[in-house]
């Protein structure tokens, strides 16, 4: 019997967790989901009789090495500061480990030694990253059949809100993820090719940067660059093109609003302010000149040209009396405070996911370009379209695995076909397919 270990109950493991329990009651393989929060793996758990909900503490050693020594693959879906500490673990009692966030330099370190003892450490296997990647080489790899020689990349993900859901809220936009990596977003210099020339973008001017996207059946959206997009030129086997740009994609308001918070500081976590008794005005305040005038005037003089973008502020309770409970938090944390109040999803939300592509490439001496994209509408505030495409992948890679689908070794992300082709195969049965734009 296969056991599979889940670590984290959050926001985007339902679908994860629903997926494999299915499976488990049609293979006998059992589940283990384990939280912080006891009750929330429970709820996620339901009654199904091929899953346990257990109580999780990565500080209690003893407890993490007792779950991880009885289970053969470990899912982890804590924060990715986390994974290393997981895959320790994992190394020392020969465990597999997937995960759905970036590989960092202490995860790719591991390549040979995970190799070396016949495990696999799955990465990069959710929505960006994971699906971008998977439909991304689906695409290139198509063009090389071809014969095609490529020339730009370009790609953009996003998680929004629906046009049907919460018309009035002016950002078009809901938490659907961690609250925090949203308020922390295009933190440091992006980085990505235009035309044979690297360009850097610092968070400052990162909002202002922005690349139209038209989606089909969505509109105009903007795009900004990720961190770094040169990374994935070696990646995805483009070290010769002369354009490659990876990105998050918003609806049109949210940058120039987001560029007015970025420039006044305001989303730094580098130190604590004094909060309490303290209004959500008096906070702005605190990072505008001092002198008389509310803090809306005040920055509709700093920025003179973004009186609409200041709306949007001041729709979400910037500029309110409303006093923080807190008594000490960072700049980031007071942000994100305030959002919530208003970017937290309602029941009957639903969320949206948009990824789009373009690729420019030669073929028989002549230029061609192909685009594509993916859209997908969450159900509820509960069954969301975030929590089906940075779950499911995942859930789907992991049944293939213990099924023996595919038997690759070492620290791996999903950009070969063997992994790819049956996890976007899985997908489109559910709906979730990248469609061409002709």
């Amino acid at each position: 019997m296969k056991k599979i270990l889940v670590l984290g109950a959050g926001r985007s493991s339902g679908s994860l967790i629903t997926h494999l329990l299915t499976v488990s009651e049609k293979y006998g393989w059992h589940v283990t989901v384990a939280d912080a929060d006891l009750a929330l793996a429970k709820t996620k758990v339901g009654n199904n009789p091929h899953g346990t909900a257990q109580a999780f503490d990565l500080q209690h050693t003893e407890l993490v090495i007792q779950l991880i020594q009885a289970n053969d693959l470990v899912v982890s879906l804590l924060p990715a500061s986390l994974h290393q500490t997981v895959a320790t673990y994992c190394l020392a009692f020969k465990k597999h480990l997937f995960t759905a966030s970036y590989v960092s330099a202490e995860m790719k370190a591991l390549h040979a030694e995970v190799k070396q003892k016949g495990l696999l450490f799955l990465n990069e296997c959710g929505l960006d990253p994971g699906i971008d990647h998977m439909t991304a080489m689906e695409l290139l790899d198509d063009i090389r059949k071809q014969g095609g020689e490529i020339q730009s990349f370009e790609s953009f993900t996003g998680g929004l809100l629906a046009p049907e859901s919460d018309m009035e809220n002016p950002w078009r936009y809901k938490f659907t993820w961690n609250p925090r990596n949203v308020v922390m977003a295009g933190q440091g210099t992006a980085k990505y090719l235009e035309d044979g020339t690297i360009r850097y973008v610092p968070y400052q001017q990162l909002f202002r940067r922005t690349t139209s996207v038209s989606v089909p059946g969505i509109g105009l959206l903007d795009g900004y660059p990720n961190r770094d997009s040169l990374q994935y030129l070696s990646v995805y086997g483009l070290e010769s093109i002369k354009t490659m740009i990876r990105g998050t994609l918003r609806f049109k308001g949210y940058c120039q609003a987001w560029y007015i918070l970025s420039q006044l500081g305001v989303c730094d976590e580098t130190h604590d302010i004094e909060l309490e008794n303290k209004t959500h005005e008096e906070f702005m305040q605190a990072f505008l000149p001092a002198g008389h005038g509310s803090a809306e005037d005040k920055l509709g003089k700093l920025f003179p040209d973004y009186r609409s973008s200041i709306s949007l502020l001041k729709w979400s309770g910037f500029f309110d009396s409303e006093k923080f409970t807190l008594s000490k938090a960072t700049p980031a944390k007071a942000v994100e405070v305030i959002l919530s109040r208003k970017w937290t999803l309602t029941p009957n939300d639903k969320d949206l996911i948009v990824m789009w592509h373009r690729i420019g490439y030669t073929l028989h001496g002549h230029y061609k370009h192909v685009q594509a994209a993916l859209t997908a509408t969450g159900i509820n505030s509960d069954k969301t379209a975030m929590a089906d495409t940075v779950g499911l992948p995942l859930a789907l890679a992991t049944e293939l695995f213990l099924l023996n689908k595919f038997t690759d070794k070492g620290v791996v992300i999903p950009i070969k076909s063997n992994i790819y082709q049956p996890v976007l195969a899985g997908l489109k049965e559910r709906g979730i397919t990248m469609q061409l734009i002709t």
